[in-house]
């Protein structure tokens, strides 16, 4: 039975992290300003649009932030952490909220990494530019990037804000995510 359970987390996992990649995507593309006639755009809010939509006319955004997508992901971390924690266990409802909270911020923290070291890759090989990922890539990650890029000096033609940011990625994790993630276990099992 132990290999079930195994292969049923698989694919919770799979199924949740493809949906939630695409709503977080979605709200990151928003929040950017991201040319909405680029084709990924275009499929993620074909793909998207059904839910949120309806959700908007009840959650409006806040400024470029999409509140309804954002609280769309957060719900959808949180059943995911249900599926995936609640089998045999009894878990506060609080508790799941805020483990749910730290598990889509590890999740947007962890996309970052990714969409960073995609870019440092394309930077050393040669892409066309035409391809829809490569602007969208750029437009994603240089919120992150610039603000450094004021107080790291490039050496030898070499930018380090990207390396930078990686180390706050992983700083953030185990200073900001591990320990909300505790708390809302430890109010989770509290009940």
């Amino acid at each position: 039975m132990h290999y079930f359970a195994s292969a049923g987390q698989i694919l919770i996992n799979v199924l949740f992290g493809a949906l939630i990649a695409l709503v977080v995507l979605r709200v990151l593309l928003q929040c950017v300003r991201a040319n909405f006639y680029n084709p990924v755009c275009q499929f993620l809010y074909k793909l998207t649009n059904p839910v949120l939509m309806p959700l908007r006319k009840v959650i409006p955004a806040w400024r470029n932030l999409d509140i309804a997508g954002v609280l769309l992901a957060w719900l959808l971390t949180a059943i995911e952490l249900a599926l995936l924690y609640v089998v045999g266990q009894r878990l506060g409802l609080i508790g799941l909220g805020v483990m749910a909270l730290a598990d889509l911020v590890d999740f947007v923290l962890m996309l970052y990494f990714g969409l960073i070291l995609v870019r440092v890759f394309l930077s050393f090989v040669s892409v066309e530019r035409s391809n829809p990922i490569v602007p969208l890539i750029v437009q994603l990650t240089d919120p992150v990037l610039k603000p450094l890029r004021r107080f790291i000096p490039a050496v030898a033609g070499l930018d380090l804000s990207p390396m930078a940011v990686m180390l706050i990625i992983l700083l953030a994790r185990v200073l900001i995510v591990a320990p909300l993630l505790d708390f809302g276990l430890h109010l989770a099992q509290a009940v």
